[in-house]
């Protein structure tokens, strides 16, 4: 598989999967746009993309570029000429949507104006905004002409001697979404870039990305994800950790397992959870943690966990790699415990 820099991130063969989010101020607000940029790199964010609607934001992008760290993709929709503007100041990458960025010359003004710059080009290839009759001529197979709506326009940058590309293939439909990165995957060298578009707000957003994304990640499909959420988009970068902490593809961060506690728990689990959870985010380390109600999901079912509670009554046991260390207090659980993992991970 290709790789692709994007700024300071490389993606692709193997490279660590980057997190991205999208501002949502108006991008000719260069202050606006350079605070939220900063806040979602500090939520963790690789990479964060700015919409390019006009030629205030495309002016907007060298103040932005001069005051954050983090690589930025301008999002080019109807007007190639904006792609220009933003290569010309500096930005990092280029996000066309093939189904409405033109003619086959202006899509290669675009890719000529990149390639001397070394910029990377994502076809983003949306279920919603196909090009005129391709669904028909692909049997009504979504996912299938979401390829070959890739498969033409790749073409064409290819024809501009351009090949430094990144493919995206977003659906709003869960299924369909699965179906196109991995024909996708079967189909092209690229870096995917893995996404369920239009996935809604908080809670519905966060289920329809988790199964869309996670399940092509544990495919080992994907390169870079963006939860997309009707919210503030520092919760899309946490959601995107997330989904990467469940599948043990992120480095250096502590993932915390939580029974979901039953009539054996005889202490106050949710709020001990919760406060272990909130207080290891911030800790740089390799380490699994176990909070369990019981001695049923105690050091037996969680023998894996580096280290571990289980609770008893009014108080809990303190474990090792399934081995008991000692007895705790119930109101000392949370502050024995993380001692415990400080010292582990200094």
């Amino acid at each position: 598989m290709k790789t692709v820099t994007i700024g300071k991130v490389t993606i692709g063969n193997g490279n660590p999967i980057a997190v991205q989010s999208m501002t949502n101020v108006a991008t000719s607000d260069a202050d606006a746009a350079i605070n939220q940029v900063n806040q979602l790199a500090k939520a963790g964010c690789d990479i964060v993309r700015l919409a390019v609607p006009d030629e205030a934001a495309a002016c907007a992008m060298e103040t932005i570029l001069a005051h954050t760290s983090v690589p930025l993709v301008a999002d080019i929709h109807f007007d190639y000429r904006l792609a220009l503007m933003c290569i010309e100041r500096g930005v990092h990458k280029i996000r066309i949507n093939p189904g409405n960025i033109g003619s086959e010359e202006r899509a290669g003004a675009v890719a000529k104006a990149a390639r001397q710059k070394g910029i990377p080009i994502r076809i983003g290839v949306n279920g919603g905004s196909l090009e005129k009759g391709l669904l028909e001529k692909c049997g009504g197979d979504l996912a299938r002409a979401m390829v070959e709506s890739a498969k033409r326009h790749i073409a064409i940058l290819n024809r501009y001697d351009f090949d430094d590309i990144v493919l995206s293939m977003k659906s709003s439909d869960v299924k369909t979404t699965i179906a196109a990165y991995r024909l996708a995957r079967e189909t092209f060298p690229y870096p995917l870039h893995l996404g369920v578009t239009e996935a809604g707000t908080l809670k519905s957003g966060i289920v329809k990305s988790a199964i869309g994304i996670g399940a092509l990640l544990a495919d080992g499909i994907g390169d870079t994800i963006r939860v997309s959420l009707t919210d503030d988009p520092v919760k899309e970068a946490e959601a995107g950790h997330l989904i990467l902490r469940a599948l043990d593809l992120e480095e250096n961060c502590i993932q915390v397992v939580s029974c979901p506690t039953c009539g054996r728990t005889k202490i106050d689990l949710i709020p001990i959870a919760k406060a272990v959870t909130e207080a290891v985010e911030q800790i740089p380390a390799q380490l699994k943690v176990a909070v369990m109600g019981c001695v049923v999901n105690g050091p037996g079912e969680a023998k894996d966990a580096d280290i571990g509670i289980a609770g008893g009554d009014g108080c809990a046991v303190l474990f090792k790699k399934g081995q008991v260390i000692r007895k705790i207090p119930e109101d000392q659980i949370v502050e024995c415990l993380l001692t415990e993992i400080r010292r582990m991970t200094e």
